[in-house]
């Protein structure tokens, strides 16, 4: 320190670490020096205002009215005392992490109400320290690099949640997101450019994205992939996992296993009397299936209420259309021949479109007109 009380300052790698900025514990005074490395950027802030960017390395002499004599009678006089400032950034890439506080309700067409957590990793830098200053440092009276990193991790958060809510109005859904995470990451970069810019930082990467599910939904999930993959419905899907846990269950002991064999040999039973059964007419009320009376999809085969006329699994129409065979006079579903005695059904030109119709057919199947 010299006789006026002026000093030297200069930001020490020791406290550097992982901070992106850190203020000159006390005011500038009149002749204070500073030093600027090669990694640093020093911002001189008098009063409320950033009057100079110092990125170039070397020694710097700061004037302000902060003397020993001067200070003491302009406050003496104003009541003032002028606030002067060095606020050090640094130039360097860091690597940060960020995580959703709360979860975040997103509504889907197939599982209703969900709610989200997001995690992952970003790296950032200080790329406009104008902007940078005037936001964290000017208007939000940020004093501390954990307020800043803080601040960053939460808008992180709401691009991501932003962007999955975009991509969702887009067709997206809970069940995607998982083959989307790569999509998801290059939205929100894309995002952050014009984001972030108003904070005088960029964000150069994102990466280790993780959208993380209600336990429920993702079993819900984890099920339907792999009824897609073994081809079965719900309750065929249902019925061999109870096998499967019944037969390895070790607690049952003799009694699990009986079960486990009992449950397979009904099955087979079951198979063996459903291949002598004749196959009944699609659309048409079987006399007995494994749910009891109904009528089985011919899409699916899956098994509905009597009555329906759509399938409850797939959607596809119950009914057929019969008509009369024109030889043996028989109620059969459309086509070019009789189920019952192998007739030509026939046909018969349109009258309004020409396309050929089905002789029986009161209206024509290409325009809607009669026949």
């Amino acid at each position: 320190m010299s006789l006026i009380g002026a000093d030297t300052f200069n930001w020490e790698d020791a406290n550097k670490r992982s901070n992106i900025m850190w203020r000159v514990p006390r005011n500038i005074r009149f002749n204070d020096n500073i030093v600027v490395r090669e990694d640093e950027i020093a911002v001189f802030y008098r009063d409320g205002k950033a009057l100079d960017y110092i990125d170039r390395p070397d020694r710097y002499a700061l004037s302000s009215l902060n003397a020993p004599i001067v200070g003491k009678i302009v406050k003496f006089l104003s009541g003032v005392q002028q606030q002067a400032e060095i606020i050090y950034l640094q130039k360097r890439v860091f690597d940060g992490k960020f995580g959703s506080k709360q979860p975040y309700p997103l509504r889907d067409k197939e599982f209703g109400m969900v709610n989200l957590r997001v995690f992952g990793e970003f790296r950032y830098k200080v790329t406009l320290p104008m902007n940078f200053v005037n936001q964290f440092i000017g208007t939000l009276n940020f004093a501390s690099s954990a307020e800043v990193e803080e601040r960053i991790k939460e808008q992180m958060v709401i691009l991501i949640y932003d962007s999955i809510g975009d991509m969702k109005n887009e067709g997206m859904g809970v069940a995607d997101i998982a083959a989307n995470l790569t999509n998801i990451e290059q939205v929100v970069l894309q995002r952050t450019k014009d984001h972030f810019e108003l904070y005088g930082m960029t964000i150069d990467k994102l990466s280790g994205l993780y959208i993380s599910m209600p336990e429920e939904v993702q079993k819900a999930v984890d099920t339907r992939s792999s009824m897609q993959i073994l081809g079965a419905n719900y309750m065929q899907y249902q019925t061999g996992q109870a096998m499967r846990d019944a037969a390895s269950n070790p607690s049952g002991g003799a009694a699990g296993v009986g079960v486990g064999v009992g449950a397979g040999i009904g099955m087979g039973y079951q198979m063996l009397g459903s291949m002598n059964q004749p196959m009944p007419t699609p659309g048409q009320a079987p006399a007995q299936t494994a749910a009891g009376p109904g009528v089985m999809c011919p899409k699916c085969n899956a098994v509905n209420q009597v009555g329906a006329k759509f399938c409850v699994a797939c959607g596809a129409k119950l009914s057929v259309d019969l008509v009369t065979c024109p030889k043996c006079g028989k109620q059969v579903p459309e086509g070019k021949f009789c189920p019952e005695c192998g007739a030509p059904m026939g046909s018969k030109k349109c009258a309004s479109c020409g396309a050929e119709v089905p002789a029986s057919s009161k209206f024509c199947p290409e325009c809607g007109k009669q026949a």
